[in-house]
């Protein structure tokens, strides 16, 4: 039942966000983001993870057309970087922006990496119960840890936002609820932050 759920989940994302590609182009719109300028307060708070390693590994899972990549490239020197993601098309634009970055369509790393990143990929549930949703952010918790060495880092919108601008396709997700799982059953060193100008918080996990 979990498999055949996830697989139903995972299809109708990718061809969500196939859609919002085609629609916008390769743009933070494109990945269903308000702009560039969230798209990179969003990336500076889950890099807080990595905390200033000289040279890291990470796997990004969600990449999208590979945003995460190019800034990473401007604020790194040296660092091996995986993509994932379910939509063909992303991997695709993806991998022509980015020829020097691995891109893969997956749902799921290949290998593990120092570092584990996902950022969205919990907030367009469309017609999905709260029951699954959650139970497919678990899961997919649970591969961000086993595919993470050192730590890993998501974020969700906030069930915090203010009430007429919530979307009913949209996920909002309870941060203490998270951040105590993360805290049981991750590692004792998680940090969650709520406090920059989204309405949404990202959790750092690290081992």
């Amino acid at each position: 039942m979990e498999k055949h759920l996830n697989k139903k989940i995972l299809s109708e994302v990718s061809q969500y966000y196939t859609n919002k590609l085609s629609e916008h182009g390769e743009t933070p719109l494109g990945v269903d983001w308000n702009g560039e300028e969230s798209q990179i307060l969003r990336f500076k708070q889950l890099l807080e993870v990595i905390e200033g390693s000289s040279h890291f590994s990470i796997n990004d899972l969600g990449c999208g057309y590979g945003a995460l990549y190019e800034f990473l490239t401007e604020k790194y020197q040296s660092f091996d970087y995986s993509g994932f993601d379910v939509s063909q098309n992303m991997i695709e634009a993806a991998k022509k922006r980015y020829a020097k970055a691995r891109f893969l369509v997956a749902h799921e790393p290949d290998d593990v990496a120092d570092f584990g990143m996902a950022s969205g990929v919990f907030n367009v549930r469309l017609e999905q119960s709260d029951t699954d949703w959650k139970r497919y952010i678990e899961v997919t918790l649970d591969i961000l840890n086993k595919t993470s060495r050192l730590g890993f880092a998501f974020n969700c919108l906030t069930s915090y936002s203010d009430a007429h601008k919530m979307r009913n396709y949209l996920y909002y997700a309870n941060p203490c609820e998270l951040f105590d799982l993360c805290k049981r059953k991750y590692s004792r060193n998680v940090a969650l932050i709520h406090d920059y100008e989204l309405y949404e918080f990202t959790i750092l996990v690290r081992k």
